[in-house]
């Protein structure tokens, strides 16, 4: 671990759909869709969009049948994971080529860490050696902590190079709302602009104590913090190690059986059992999403009594997880994830 002049974060732009486009180079330029099987009369929601695609307003997490009716020219493509993974791999195996530190945080971004007196040209360099080696485009932000450089990425997208330091922190965000913040989604937003904060200027001027008692001890002045573009300078140059596994499927008619429930998480449960034993670490924590329709998603989890990787001890648990949610609605998603040990002091951090 390492305390750095600069930060840079990449990250792959549109990288599932770039993916597919460098093997079928006939889509370029095309709107293009990946998610579930690929299949728009199917369920399922989009994992990633190309630009072409989002300038119809389709994004991340949008179910596959609303993209369709949003573009009804958009190719679909079903998710291909150990593609992604074997091609995220070859990236990142580059960057370290670099006179960098890298912090892989999943498939398609990372930290750099470096001391350059000249990160713009470092930047340029980074999507210059990416593009020749794996034929991928990625922004690239540059900032004096993660948080900035990360914020910066937004600014550079798509294709390019930007700065945020705490000089231009302010004047570049004050105005924007909210969840332009890492770490601040809608639902949040929602409840500041309850409290009259609908901006990063007003959260950051905002009292402690009011978001304390609006949010909790932790979170509230946490936004706080956000909202001054404070933030982490530590870069890890440690391997991508996923915090979990997980497996989910959505039916293409909406369950409401209590057996067929049960059934569908102890399958789930099977095969995460499957990827904790390939991961060979053992999970301590297994939780279950159901997502009832038309489009309500929740999530329940159980804390096991001790990590193991045994399937029957995991479909236990993803059961007993179950029986914790009020089921009466049609549910037309079921998800299960386990979720491993947090690393020892000075080991990996990554997202499952």
């Amino acid at each position: 671990m390492t305390d750095v002049e600069w930060i840079l974060h990449v990250d792959l732009d549109q990288f599932l759909a770039a993916v597919e486009m460098a093997r079928h180079p006939e889509l370029r330029g095309k709107p293009v869709v990946v998610g579930g099987k690929g299949d728009p009369t199917q369920r399922g929601v989009v994992a990633t969009a190309s630009y072409e695609a989002r300038e119809f307003g389709v994004h991340s997490g949008m179910p596959l049948r609303t993209a369709q009716r949003a573009c009804p020219d958009a190719v679909f493509l079903p998710a291909d994971n150990p593609t992604y993974e074997e091609v995220s791999e070859r990236v990142m195996a580059v960057l370290r080529e670099l006179p960098v530190v890298v912090e892989v945080v999943g498939w398609d971004e990372a930290f750099l860490g470096t001391d350059t007196d000249d990160p713009e040209a470092l930047a340029r360099r980074v999507r210059e050696v990416v593009r020749e080696r794996t034929g991928l485009e990625c922004s690239v932000g540059i900032g004096d902590n993660k948080l900035r450089a990360k914020t910066a990425t937004g600014f550079a997208k798509p294709g390019g190079v930007h700065r945020i330091t705490e000089r231009e922190w302010m004047p570049a965000m004050a105005h924007r709302p909210p969840d332009a913040l890492w770490g601040i989604g809608g639902r949040t937003t929602k409840k500041l602009a309850e409290l009259g904060i609908s901006t990063v200027g007003a959260l950051a001027a905002a009292d402690r104590d009011v978001l304390a008692a609006r949010f909790g001890p932790t979170m509230g002045p946490f936004f706080r913090v956000l909202a001054h573009g404070w933030g982490d300078r530590d870069v890890t140059a440690m391997p991508y190690v996923p915090k979990s596994r997980s497996r989910e499927t959505t039916f293409q008619q909406n369950l409401t059986d209590r057996a067929d429930l049960d059934e569908a998480v102890a399958e789930l449960a099977r095969r995460v059992a499957a990827d904790v034993v390939a991961e060979g670490r053992p999970a301590a924590r297994v939780a279950v999403k159901v997502r009832f329709a038309p489009f309500v998603t929740q999530t329940r989890s159980t804390t096991l009594s001790a990590p193991t990787s045994a399937a029957d001890q995991l479909e236990r648990a993803a059961l007993e997880a179950l029986g914790r949610f009020d089921l009466d609605r049609p549910v037309r998603l079921l998800g299960v994830r386990a979720e491993f040990e947090p690393p020892a002091e000075g080991g990996a951090d990554g997202h499952g």
